[in-house]
């Protein structure tokens, strides 16, 4: 059998003998990989036990999940035999099972047991369902053990704010919790330019938490955090350019867009448009401020099914049959991503607005707050022209994590 050699951090997770060991890790520090090893090592540790691996959604788990398992496996020499959809279980030869659940519907982990866990990207989750996953989790690890020690779940994520990991293993820890840290920098085969991709995209405040694994509060303030509106201002209007970019938000009532042209790699806020009725009024609207101009509408990706005004024709559809260009993807990004997206180009120099022209939406992005579950507060009335404006940003210059794709090493 060939052999693993993790970071310092890895080994650590990996070899913990306490009952809940968390590892919380920057972008890259491989704490994927950590879950999978010590999933499989404990598996071969007891083999007359199963074993449960859990991850936030189904699609991680057939994306991630299963070509991890099967790469180390392979790698370790180990047999083994995966059976996906409906049953997600992996039989280790010799060794038993390997149970695959999703946390997104906790109350459907019932009706099995096992005698250890792993628990993948746990706080990606709001912390209340992260709650009830974890005590769904623990309550299925309950399986007699004959062979290392007692009954564990492991937990690996990053750091996502104050949220369920950080309550349970720093806040109030009882006996039992352990946690442990994990920088980027801490694994040495990443490529030698991975750290400096991240601090090129993401905002200064979040690579505490990226880079680190440092817990630091991502919801503290407004939410658009970055949004400086004497750095972000622009001077710019439509008429410096022939094409006219739209973000457009659906509301009945009370549609929203924010007008944007592009000058180089910057988009500079040129005029919005509120309280508009209804899609045909928005375009009746967008169509007399802009009779010269080429028009790309970016909209809200729910607008592809949504019938406010015809019961056969979608409001994109409406859209595009006005003339213009839409520009939308089948399904909206997280509002999290999108809003990452806005802040990383306000923090970049790459998102500005004339608030002359965009008075409502400058004070919006100034105003805009979490609410007590960490979501834009939708009650202030104040989300609907920063939900607009930032569509287009997130469509077209989108944060995208750098791919470190790097593996635990294996020796042979």
């Amino acid at each position: 059998m060939n052999t693993i050699t993790p970071t310092s951090p890895q080994f650590e997770y990996i070899t913990s003998a306490v009952k809940y060991p968390a590892l919380v890790a920057g972008f890259g520090a491989g704490k994927t990989d950590a879950a999978v090893n010590r999933s499989i090592i404990g598996k071969i540790q007891n083999p007359k036990t199963n074993r449960g691996f859990y991850m936030p959604t189904y699609d991680l788990i057939r994306m991630i999940a299963f070509p991890r398992f099967e790469q180390a496996l392979g790698q370790l020499g180990i047999g083994y035999r995966l059976y996906k959809s409906p049953l997600n279980y992996l039989e280790i030869t010799g060794y038993g099972r390997i149970y695959f659940r999703s946390m997104d519907a906790p109350h459907r982990i019932i009706g099995y047991e096992h005698a250890d866990a792993d628990v993948d990207e746990l706080d990606t989750m709001k912390t209340e369902d992260a709650a009830y996953a974890w005590r769904q989790i623990v309550a299925r690890n309950r399986q007699p053990k004959e062979g290392v020690g007692k009954n564990t779940i492991g937990v690996t994520t990053t750091p996502e704010g104050f949220k369920f990991v950080y309550n349970t293993w720093v806040k109030d820890p009882k006996q039992g919790y352990e946690i442990i840290k994990a920088s980027t920098m801490s694994n040495p085969h990443l490529p030698e330019d991975y750290v400096q991709s991240l601090r090129d995209i993401y905002p200064a405040n979040l690579l505490a938490a990226y880079l680190e694994g440092n817990f630091v509060n991502l919801q503290s303030g407004t939410v658009f955090n970055n949004y400086d509106r004497i750095a972000c201002r622009s001077s710019m209007t439509a008429d410096d350019s022939t094409l006219v970019r739209i973000g457009m938000d659906f509301n009945v009532t009370n549609m929203s867009a924010v007008a944007y042209i592009v000058h180089g790699d910057n988009w500079h806020a040129v005029n919005e448009f509120k309280g508009i009725y209804d899609t045909p009024a928005m375009i009746r609207a967008i169509q007399e401020k802009y009779p010269n101009h080429v028009v790309r509408i970016y909209p809200d990706a729910s607008g592809r099914s949504r019938k406010t005004v015809d019961a056969s024709i979608s409001d994109i559809s409406l859209l595009e049959s006005a003339g213009f260009a839409v520009y939308a993807n089948k399904a909206n990004p997280f509002v999290k991503d999108r809003i990452l997206a806005a802040n990383t180009a306000f923090d970049k120099g790459r998102l500005l607005v004339n608030d002359t022209l965009c008075p409502d939406y400058a004070r919006c992005l100034e105003q805009l707050a979490y609410d007590d579950n960490g979501t834009p507060d939708k009650k202030s009335n104040l989300d609907h022209l920063p939900d607009a404006g930032t569509y287009p940003i997130a469509f077209e210059i989108p944060v995208v994590k750098p791919v470190a794709d790097l593996r635990v090493r294996f020796a042979r």
